[in-house]
């Protein structure tokens, strides 16, 4: 069992001083193994040893965090990520992704899928896991009719549920797209790829939070603080 930050801290520093260089566009994931990717972005433009770095934000709360760090920003409008930094919920060993806990999917799987290299993903080792399917899968659905959207989503062979806001548990969670989420929970998931185009088909389902094909490497350090970084073979 892997316990507290520092492992998440070291595979987020490794994956930043291995693969983010001066001139490039990042994307810059959202959440708690993120935001250490993003802080270490940020010393390295203070100090000087990144330069004419550009983010492309996943979420308000890391283009928030960004700014508080002087790291310059970019729209997809602007300029393509060479790849995004992120992490992830759940890890195959196929390096497919669970992704979405945080309530970032949609716009983390945009940004990622317009990336020239795709993922790549920091990770303490508790995400690794086979199959995947460990917790619920996240789906960013339409508030409108989300009750059917619930109903159809069962049909795929899970318990769906509404998530509710984190501070006010009396109302839905809202994305910074002002969608709502609706966290699936399967017993497992044998077919990422097959039931991410299902996800899809139904109607007010946005996005899975099944990132399928979109992962360069894998960065992942556990309690011991040995990192053990995995790349897509080609």
């Amino acid at each position: 069992m892997v316990s507290g930050d520092g492992p998440k801290r070291q595979a987020a520093k490794a994956a930043v001083e291995l693969y983010v260089e001066s001139g490039m566009v990042v994307g810059l994931g959202t959440g708690s193994t993120a935001t250490f990717a993003v802080r270490r972005i940020g010393e390295l433009v203070a100090s000087g040893e990144l330069k004419d770095l550009r983010g492309v934000p996943t979420s308000a709360k890391t283009t928030a965090l960004a700014n508080e760090l002087g790291i310059p920003l970019a729209t997809l409008s602007e300029a393509r990520p060479r790849f995004t930094i992120d992490g992830a919920d759940e890890i195959s060993p196929e390096l497919v992704l669970i992704k979405g806990r945080g309530g970032a999917l949609l716009r983390e799987k945009i940004v990622a899928a317009a990336s020239e290299e795709g993922l790549i993903v920091v990770a303490d080792s508790s995400k690794l896991v086979d199959p995947l399917g460990e917790g619920p899968l996240p789906v960013e659905i339409d508030s409108f009719g989300w009750e059917t959207t619930l109903e159809a989503l069962a049909s795929l062979g899970c318990e769906p549920e509404l998530r509710m806001d984190w501070t006010d548990p009396g109302r839905p969670f809202v994305t910074d797209g002002g969608h709502y989420t609706a966290d699936c929970t399967f017993e497992k998931i044998a077919d990422p790829a097959s039931l991410d185009t299902e996800v899809k088909h139904i109607p007010g389902a946005l996005e899975s939070g099944l990132f399928v094909g979109l992962t360069r490497a894998t960065v992942v350090a556990d309690e011991n603080g040995t990192v053990l970084i995995e790349t897509k073979p080609q």
